[in-house]
Parts: C-alpha cells; sequence; structure tokens
C-alpha cells in the first residue's frame, strides 16, 4: 500500500452532494478529494431530469457555474395541474413572491459542477475500485482503495468523511443505531425522451382516471414526458403507439393538441421514499440520496441533495473557523427537518395525481375534492406553489 495521502475532508460520491460540497469548501480554502467509482463519462451521460428550486439556481450563479444554465435552461415561473379535460394554471412567481423553478437536467449540473472543480484545481477521482469505508468512523478516519483493477491500493486520510455515493453506495451502512423509514407505492413512471418541439410553455401534471401523466421538456427540440404504469413494467407492452395514446387521453383538454416525435429513450422507473433517521457517525456524514429517497414527482430529489451539502458545509466552515462543532453536532436536526418537510410534499403530489389501485372509491374521490380545492382555493395554491419552488433553508 501506498503511503496515505491527507486531505481535510473525503468526499465519497461525485453526485450533486459531493459535487456542491467540493465546490463551497474549496470556495473557503478547505481541502477535499472526491472518489467515485464511475467514469467522468458514466456519471456526464447518465439522463435524469432536473427542476432546480429558485435557490439551488441562484447557488449555481454564485458559484460561478451559472452561465450555461442561464442561456439553456428553460425558466417557469408556473406550472399547470389537470383532471379531467380542465387544466389549471398556478401562478407561482406571482403566489411567491417572484420566485420560479429551473428546468435543467441532472446530468447537466453535474458537467458544470465536475467541470467547475477540475478547471479551479480541484481534485476527482473517476473510476476508483475496491472502495473501503471500514475506518471511516476512527478517530483518524480513512478511506482505501485502487485507481484500477491492477494498482496498489491507496489510502486517503481526513478529518471527516462525506458519504454522498447515492442510494445503493456503502457509506450508509456504517451509521450505526439508524432507524429507516420506507414506502413503497403500488405504480411506476415509464418515462421518454422525444425529438419534438414543446406541446406546452410550462410543466403539465395531470391526473386521469388511467393514471397520472407528466409533460415536462428538455429543450427547444427535445422534450421529456411520463406515464404512470405499473410496477416492474415489462418495455415490450409498450410501443411507441401505445405510449402515444395513452398520452393523447391523459393529456387531452378541448382547446391543444400534443406534439409527437420519435421516441429515441423509454425506461421504466419505481416510485418510492425512504429516510434514515440518522445521518452522522463521529466523522463521517452522509447526504442525498445516501440519506433519504423521495418520489420524483415533487422534484426534491435533487435540491434535496444540495441543501445536505450546504448545511454540512455551513458545519465544516465553522469547525475550520475554529468556532466549535454546533452546526456539525445538529447536522441530522436540521437537515431532516427539510426532509420530512420535502417528504410530506413529494407524498402529497404523489397521493393527489396517481390512480392507487389500492385505494377504494372514496379514497380516489378525496382526491379528487384535494385537486379541485388546490386549483380555486388562493391559499391551497399559494401553500402548494410555496413548496414547489423552495423552502428557505434552515440554519
Amino acid at each position: 500500500m501506498t503511503h496515505p495521502t491527507r486531505t481535510q475532508v473525503v468526499i465519497v460520491g461525485a453526485g450533486p452532494a459531493g459535487l456542491f460540497l467540493a465546490h463551497l469548501l474549496h470556495r473557503q480554502g478547505i481541502e477535499s478529494v472526491i472518489l467515485d467509482t464511475r467514469s467522468r463519462e458514466d456519471i456526464e451521460q447518465t439522463i435524469r431530469a432536473g427542476v432546480l428550486e429558485q435557490w439551488t439556481a441562484d447557488l449555481m450563479r454564485d458559484l460561478g457555474l451559472g452561465g450555461r444554465m442561464d442561456r439553456e435552461a428553460h425558466f417557469h415561473s408556473g406550472i399547470s395541474l389537470q383532471h379531467g379535460r380542465e387544466r389549471c394554471h398556478l401562478d407561482l412567481e406571482e403566489l411567491t413572491g417572484g420566485k420560479r423553478v429551473t428546468v435543467y437536467p441532472q446530468h447537466e449540473v453535474l458537467r458544470d459542477l465536475i467541470a467547475g472543480h477540475l478547471d479551479h484545481g480541484g481534485r476527482i477521482l473517476f473510476g476508483v475500485q475496491d472502495v473501503d469505508l471500514s475506518r471511516v468512523t476512527a478517530d483518524r478516519p480513512q478511506v482505501s482503495f485502487r485507481q484500477s483493477a491492477d494498482a496498489a491500493p491507496e489510502t486517503l486520510v481526513g478529518d471527516f468523511v462525506a458519504g454522498c455515493d447515492g442510494s445503493q453506495g456503502h457509506s450508509r451502512q456504517h451509521i450505526e443505531g439508524r432507524t429507516e423509514y420506507h414506502k413503497l407505492y403500488p405504480f411506476g413512471w415509464l418515462g421518454i425522451l422525444v425529438e419534438a418541439p414543446r406541446s406546452y410553455h410550462e410543466l403539465v401534471y395531470a391526473r386521469h382516471e388511467r393514471g397520472f401523466a407528466l409533460l415536462s421538456t428538455r429543450s427547444d427540440t427535445v422534450q421529456r414526458m411520463y406515464i404512470q404504469c405499473g410496477v416492474g413494467e415489462d418495455l415490450a407492452a409498450y410501443p411507441d403507439e401505445r405510449i402515444w395514446q395513452e398520452l393523447r387521453e391523459r393529456l387531452a383538454t378541448d382547446s391543444w393538441q400534443l406534439r409527437e416525435g420519435r421516441i429515441f429513450q423509454k425506461g421504466v422507473v419505481g416510485l418510492r421514499s425512504f429516510v434514515s433517521d440518522r445521518m452522522q457517525r463521529g466523522p463521517l456524514f452522509i447526504a442525498g440520496d445516501a440519506a433519504h429517497i423521495v418520489p420524483p414527482t415533487g422534484a426534491k430529489g435533487l435540491n434535496l441533495a444540495v441543501a445536505d451539502a450546504v448545511y454540512l458545509f455551513r458545519g465544516l466552515e465553522q469547525h475550520y473557523a475554529g468556532q466549535g462543532r454546533a452546526r456539525l453536532d445538529a447536522y441530522t436536526d436540521t437537515c431532516l427537518r427539510r426532509v420530512w418537510r420535502a417528504e410530506r410534499f413529494s407524498w402529497y403530489m404523489t397521493t393527489l395525481l396517481h390512480v392507487n389501485p389500492e385505494e377504494n372509491a372514496f379514497e380516489q374521490r378525496i382526491h379528487m375534492a384535494d385537486l379541485e380545492y388546490v386549483t380555486s382555493s388562493r391559499a391551497a395554491a399559494t401553500a402548494l406553489a410555496e413548496n414547489y419552488v423552495g423552502l428557505p433553508l434552515d440554519g
């Protein structure tokens, strides 16, 4: 094994949480090294949708990373909720005092973060293997790894370790005494990418008797759309024409027509909620999907990961400034206040807009009444809008 390399913060995972944390630390003069088992190409080419809350987009700009986002993203001052053939516009900007959301795919965010960090001398080791976190909770936390299959083992020694390695990573397993909360939804999403012009000027969330549908955008020429489907649905059961038929029916109104094109990507994802009630143990802190998952209906996943990174940075900044550990010690509690609010909102949007085969007719009618209420009451619409554009950061 080679001689250990010293840094201040070891970050495991080059996703949103890890990369934002590294940028914030670097700006403050705090050293970090990021490890990721994936290649840079894999990270940047894994296509994932992204809706940035107002404060997240503002943070991108504050870090000097907002140039391409401001040129290429789509900025939405409202969304539409649809039930039956009725489509209701919610003016997010007016309801929240000027806030809006930014539709900018997550992989594009990661491209900007990676390029910016490397350009400023940050260290990211891609494609590492045999990452060993067994000593991350020691007084002198260490992470060992190999840079390739035939390379000698290396060790990073830090003051702290940030586990930002996603829901399938290993860092959470080292948080002893945690309780995990899970919910699996009895339906999934079939998502497509389409070569077509935009069909509508903003996102449309539709509840239909055949199931949920979402009309979103990727660019002026590429659109992203989703339909509710069964859990583990076989893509072979959804040829292109069936998908278009479902979208036409679920998104139909009396004065609008869906613009269709060539489907060049399709896939099925399950919907689940998950929270770990502990996000730290000694010098180890977990963030992002390693600590919590939300269904995509509320557009909260990426934003929650970034919030974790901000809270952890604030604690590390306080520590290295010689001002104590109060924020680090409060990290879990601070994060979970925001996490549970986002979980509640994501659950609410999911149950509101999907047809759940496990619910009875009474429960279905309750959801319809709720939709009618939120689209006719300014107070209800304001509550939804405030959650959608992003609640203020605590702490």
